[in-house]
C-alpha cells in the first residue's frame, strides 16, 4: 500500500496554487460555455408582480441583518430572483449559496481568487466574451452564478449535493454543500 502523504502534498500545492491553476487547467465544456454567452444576453423579471412582492418582503425580512437599507436590500433581492428565474433554478438556494459563499459581501475575493457574491472565478469573464467585465458587479456575478449552478444541477442529474460540490469546485466531501443545505433549511426555505 502506497503511502498517502505524497498524495496529500501533491492536493495542498494544487490548493495553494488554486488561482493559476484554474486559468490554465479548467475548460469548461462548450454546452456550459454556450449557456453563459447566452445568459450574457438574456433580461428577464418576475412574472407576476404580487408573488414578486411577497417573496420580496419575506426574504427581506431574513436579509436585514446583513444589508440594513431597504431598498439595497430590496434591489439585491429582485436581481437573485430574476437571475435564478431565469437560469432556472431556485431562488432560495441561491440565496444560501451567497450566504455560504460571501455572506452577500459583492467585494469578497476568495483566497482561491473567486470574486463576488457568488464566488465566481475571473476567467469566467474571458470565457462568456466579457474580458472586461466586472464580477463584483452584481447582475454580472449573479448571471454568470446563477448559470453555471444550473449547468451543474444539470449535469448532477438534479442531485443538489453533488451540483454544489462542482460549484465549489470540490470532488471529494460534502462540508460545502451541507453549509448550503443548512443555510436554504435555516434560513431561506420558502413554503
Amino acid at each position: 500500500m502506497r503511502h498517502p502523504l505524497p498524495l496529500m502534498l501533491l492536493f495542498a500545492s494544487v490548493l495553494m496554487n488554486a488561482p493559476a491553476l484554474a486559468e490554465t487547467f479548467i475548460t469548461p465544456s462548450p454546452e456550459l460555455l454556450a449557456l453563459v454567452k447566452k445568459a450574457t444576453a438574456d433580461n428577464s423579471s418576475f412574472k407576476d408582480k404580487y408573488d414578486a412582492q411577497v417573496w420580496l418582503m419575506s426574504m427581506s425580512n431574513r436579509l436585514v441583518a446583513i444589508i440594513s437599507d431597504p431598498h439595497k436590500r430590496l434591489a439585491l433581492l429582485e436581481q437573485i430572483h430574476t437571475e435564478a428565474t431565469r437560469a432556472g433554478v431556485s431562488p432560495q438556494l441561491v440565496l444560501s449559496i451567497i450566504q455560504v459563499e460571501s455572506n452577500f459581501d459583492r467585494f469578497a475575493v476568495s483566497h482561491a481568487g473567486a470574486q463576488g457574491l457568488m464566488q465566481i472565478m475571473p476567467f469566467w469573464l474571458k470565457l462568456s466574451g466579457q474580458p472586461n467585465g466586472n464580477l463584483f458587479h452584481e447582475s454580472t456575478n449573479l448571471r454568470l452564478g446563477c448559470t453555471i449552478l444550473k449547468y451543474y444541477l444539470e449535469r448532477s442529474h438534479g442531485d443538489i449535493r453533488e451540483a454544489l460540490q462542482r460549484y465549489n469546485g470540490a470532488t471529494v466531501g460534502i462540508d460545502y454543500s451541507d453549509s448550503v443545505l443548512k443555510a436554504l433549511t435555516r434560513t431561506w426555505s420558502w413554503n
